[in-house]
């Protein structure tokens, strides 16, 4: 989907044209980028996605007659191969973890900068989860305000604990590998290990995990 010979077709929703038009203007400067149409509420949103068939839907949050999570799930149930990358301006709330548990590929936040939008596109649309900067900020900052015991907290080496915490950055596996002095297929191994204590199928899924378990805090 992410071929370098093929567009990643994207479909725009959100309930404010300006919004929608100021999108455009920006992923347009993608030469990647294709914008087969735009939404203005969830279930516009939902029929245009079985209809278009876009590579990836982008969605807003908080729309009319349906949100960007329950069109995410419809889109889902549909059984459709879409990808779907949620935009939010709100604070972060609880739904939020409930629809990256659910299946949702990638949530951001609208103060995203154009570059790292088209970033967060890209790792969406090449099957992979995401997880803004700022999103895993303010997790971390919840999950120490949360006081509840977790039971049967697995436990992690020192090695693992601190190749979590670089998972929970925008930090490649790459780039984790240089901060700690490690190959990257070394960080590969570690991660594989976290994601098996962790119960979870993958990174963005393994640090949420981590976050309700309160592995993870700000210095």
């Amino acid at each position: 989907m992410t071929q370098t010979s093929a567009k990643i077709r994207i479909l725009l929703a959100d309930d404010h044209e300006v919004v929608r038009r100021g999108l455009t203007l920006v992923l347009r400067q993608e030469p990647d980028f294709e914008i087969v149409g735009e939404a203005e509420n969830g279930l516009d949103a939902v029929r245009m996605a079985q209809e278009l068939a876009p590579d990836l839907v982008l969605l807003d949050w908080k729309m009319p007659h349906m949100d960007g999570l329950q069109a995410a799930a419809a889109m889902k149930e549909q059984g459709t191969a879409v990808r779907t990358l949620l935009l939010s301006g709100a604070p972060i709330e609880q739904a939020a973890l409930d629809a990256l548990d659910n299946g949702v590929n990638g949530f951001i936040h609208k103060n995203i900068s154009p570059r790292s939008l088209a970033h967060a596109i890209r790792v969406v649309a090449s099957g992979k989860s995401y997880l803004g900067s700022e999103i895993t900020q303010a997790l971390i900052a919840r999950s120490q305000d949360t006081r509840q015991s977790t039971p049967s907290t697995p436990a992690l080496s020192s090695r693992e604990m601190e190749v979590l915490t670089l998972m929970a950055t925008p930090a490649t596996y790459r780039e984790i590998g240089e901060r700690l002095f490690i190959g990257e297929e070394t960080v590969r191994t570690y991660a594989k290990r976290i994601f098996v204590k962790l119960g979870q199928p993958n990174r963005t899924q393994a640090v949420i995990a981590a976050l309700r378990m309160q592995l993870l805090a700000l210095d």
